[in-house]
């Protein structure tokens, strides 16, 4: 998500005629202007092939079914294990 928001910045800036990047001109400067949103992509290829898009929404249902669990059980008033009185 950075790499695209690094490309829409520097979209902007050109655009715009802003800074030293505004004065950049697409005929030798393109390369620098889309490489983020090339590595965006690079990035989104691995992080599925690598299956660390699974991993992290895996990650993220356990963590709301332990929330849920950890509700239900403070509404009963029973004590879960990490919370023991002293």
């Amino acid at each position: 998500m950075w790499f695209v928001a690094i490309g829409v910045v520097l979209l902007v800036l050109n655009l715009a005629g802003i800074g030293p990047v505004g004065a950049w001109t697409w005929k030798e400067h393109w390369w620098i202007m889309l490489l983020p949103f090339g590595l965006a992509i690079v990035w989104w290829v691995w992080a599925d092939w690598s299956g660390m898009t699974q991993r992290k929404a895996m990650q993220k249902i356990d963590d709301k079914r332990e929330a849920r669990r950890q509700k239900s059980l403070d509404a009963l008033g029973l004590q879960s294990p990490k919370k023991g009185k002293r």
